[in-house]
């Protein structure tokens, strides 16, 4: 049985990908999983930081398991394997908290795409980084070519989907895909985590979104999320909103 877990404590939150049989590749319940998890720790005041993580120490996540998507018609493949898996993993990179991915293992495919979407990574010194797409016939399709090109050198990616060579975790420090090389990433992603949770939340959410809209994480979107927060504390809010629900014509206050 595959699924995504989540554990919350002292105010952070835990996803773990667990299909430890597949070496923890995305099936649909698992997809599903995960869309579930992130709309209740977007909800959650309480949760300060989340940490993503693999079942086991082989893998990460390995990508896709092809059982789940290599019998769909080419139009259930592009509408909804694809579609479905983009709109979640952007919730992820989206999360209003800070996110550290502890890549216990190998991160290939859709789970490389999945760490990409986190805002730190850890990782244990034997994983390895691949994007393997190109020896089943399909290409990356959970933005490989896109977001991972924001945090990897242009080399480095092509050397990866189109030549089939992996990045261990030396070489991705060295990139700066990762932060760490640690041999227990769960011991040290928990420490950034329980650091990151003593940070005022707000500050922290605002700036993570300051710094999406200069990498052009959905620049638009964060543009918008930055300018409804500031007029949402402001006096011409709450003189709108009264006038609606008191039927009368507002009357906004001055600079």
């Amino acid at each position: 049985m595959s699924r995504v877990s989540l554990e919350i404590t002292g105010g952070i939150a835990r996803l773990r990908l667990e299909n430890p049989a597949k070496m923890n590749a995305f099936t649909i319940p698992m997809l599903r999983d995960l869309e579930t998890h992130l709309i209740a720790i977007e909800q959650d005041p309480a949760i300060r930081a989340v940490i993503l993580t693999g079942e086991g120490d082989r893998a990460f996540c390995t990508g896709a398991d092809i059982n789940a998507w290599g019998d769909l018609s080419p139009a259930e493949f592009a509408r909804h394997w694809v579609r479905d898996g983009h709109r979640i993993f952007d919730r992820l990179a989206r999360l209003s908290k800070p996110v550290i991915a502890a890549l216990n293992g190998h991160a290939f495919g859709g789970g490389l795409e999945l760490a990409a979407c986190a805002d730190i990574r850890v990782m244990a010194p034997r994983a390895t980084l691949a994007l393997p797409e190109a020896r089943v016939g399909i290409v990356p399709g959970w933005s490989g070519t896109q977001r991972l090109c924001r945090l990897l050198p242009e080399a480095a990616v092509k050397e990866m989907a189109l030549f089939g060579r992996r990045i261990g975790a030396e070489r991705a420090v060295g990139l700066g895909f990762a932060v760490e090389v640690a041999e227990d990433v769960s011991a040290t992603a928990t420490a950034i985590a329980e650091e990151a949770a003593t940070l005022s939340p707000r500050a922290v959410e605002i700036t993570k979104t300051m710094i999406h809209a200069a990498v052009a994480e959905d620049r638009g979107a964060m543009v918008e999320a930055l300018g409804s927060a500031a007029i949402a504390a402001s006096d011409d809010r709450a003189e709108g909103v009264a006038a609606f629900r008191e039927k009368r014509k507002a009357d906004f206050p001055g600079t």
